[in-house]
């Protein structure tokens, strides 16, 4: 049975993110600083500082590392309040690739490594980019087609490959790469990861992409990696276990996705409710109508499963599950249902909707792709059903 009660410390650290979000951030969404790839690091730096300000910062952090140490489920309860903003996870410096980067340096980092990288990132000095995926015939939702190379030479490795959609890749000042040690990956082994500073030579930002979402600083970026040489002590972990220390990363961040999308599909549909409650057509409020008042039931309906299936798999993550099973599902549920749930709000609102009038054109712009990042909806599915066959496999001996 999972306990869906909370403790008194989380309702009042949502009732204190909830107030932070209404009355600091929000204020700041017609903000000039921010452009076609995101908020400018000016803006990131200015809303950190609210943030500290509140003792909201990085709240899934360690203590050690100034954050308040939230587990899966704490995290669900500030992570859908911040979201209600689409400014709100980069105020909190809870978003990605630094959300989920931390998180792995937290779990995997050495303690060398944690000082030199994650605590300046854990303080907003910096931000971070995750390289992993590539262009065509590339890494992508496949892992084993992993193209980049990292060859042993001497105290080095030397690699060489092209990385694309890398998110905050401009202005980064830490890169995690993916790279093929072995002959071939297979069976998650022959893959690893490197630390390094972004401005390292043979980095080179070839182009950066303009893509339908716009939430995130730095924006996405195609990179080449020429002859980039790093020294083996800044291997991350060991030498061919990136992918096992992908996992660390991609469960739960694919699971604190979907908490952020579910404060920004409470935002478009209060946007909607409160639209539907005052304008008027054909003799009476339009939320009267069936036609507006059944897609506002929708919502409500989707919201309260998706909040449902987020607290199952924090649970699980919480109380020891590897999770992969439970993020895969959530992040599949909860993509499609806020893809639903902000279209049916647009249409609420009607010609409004289209207009930068409200936040909701912003974040249908910003939702689109949660259903293509971090696997899409096709390759879970595919993995939910490879894993049923497996366990049928086993009940036939």
């Amino acid at each position: 049975m999972i306990d869906f009660s909370l403790p008194d410390t989380l309702v009042d650290l949502k009732e204190r993110t909830d107030a932070f979000i209404r009355d600091k951030i929000i204020p700041f969404e017609n903000d000039p600083r921010q452009g076609e790839h995101g908020p400018s690091d000016e803006l990131r730096i200015e809303l950190n500082n609210l943030a500290k300000q509140a003792g909201l910062f990085v709240p899934h952090v360690g203590t050690k590392y100034g954050g308040l140490g939230l587990d899966h489920r704490g995290k669900a309860i500030v992570f859908e309040a911040a979201g209600y903003s689409p400014l709100g996870p980069t105020a909190l410096h809870i978003f990605a690739p630094d959300e989920g980067n931390m998180h792995m340096l937290e779990v995997v980092a050495n303690d060398a490594h944690k000082e030199r990288w994650l605590r300046p990132l854990a303080a907003g000095e910096i931000r971070s980019s995750f390289l992993m995926t590539e262009p065509d015939n590339g890494a992508g939702s496949d892992p084993t087609m992993l193209a980049t190379t990292a060859v042993k030479d001497g105290d080095d490795y030397v690699i060489n490959g092209r990385k694309w959609l890398i998110t905050g890749a401009r202005g980064a000042g830490l890169g995690i790469i993916m790279a093929r040690t072995g002959d071939k990956v297979e069976h998650g082994r022959g893959a690893t990861m490197f630390l390094t500073d972004m401005d390292r030579a043979g980095i080179e930002i070839v182009r950066d992409l303009d893509t339908l979402d716009r939430g995130f600083t730095g924006g996405h970026s195609e990179i080449l990696l020429n002859d980039v040489r790093i020294p083996a002590s800044d291997i991350l972990g060991e030498i061919d276990e990136g992918y096992r220390y992908a996992q660390v990363r991609l469960g739960p961040a694919r699971l604190t996705h979907c908490m952020r999308w579910l404060g920004a599909m409470n935002r478009a549909h209060d946007t909607a409710v409160a639209y539907a409650a005052r304008r008027e057509g054909f003799g009476r409020l339009i939320g009267h109508h069936e036609g507006v008042g059944f897609q506002l039931a929708d919502n409500e309906m989707d919201i309260h499963m998706a909040r449902l299936v987020i607290w199952q798999a924090a649970w699980a993550l919480d109380n020891g599950s590897d999770g992969r099973q439970e993020t895969a599902m959530a992040k599949v549920l909860c993509s499609e249902a806020a893809g639903r749930v902000v279209d049916r709000s647009l249409q609420v609102l009607g010609g409004l909707g289209i207009t930068s009038d409200t936040v909701v054109s912003r974040i249908y712009r910003d939702v689109r792709p949660f259903r293509i990042y971090d696997g899409p909806s096709e390759v879970h599915r595919w993995s939910i059903a490879e894993r049923l066959m497996r366990q049928q496999r086993k009940k036939n001996g």
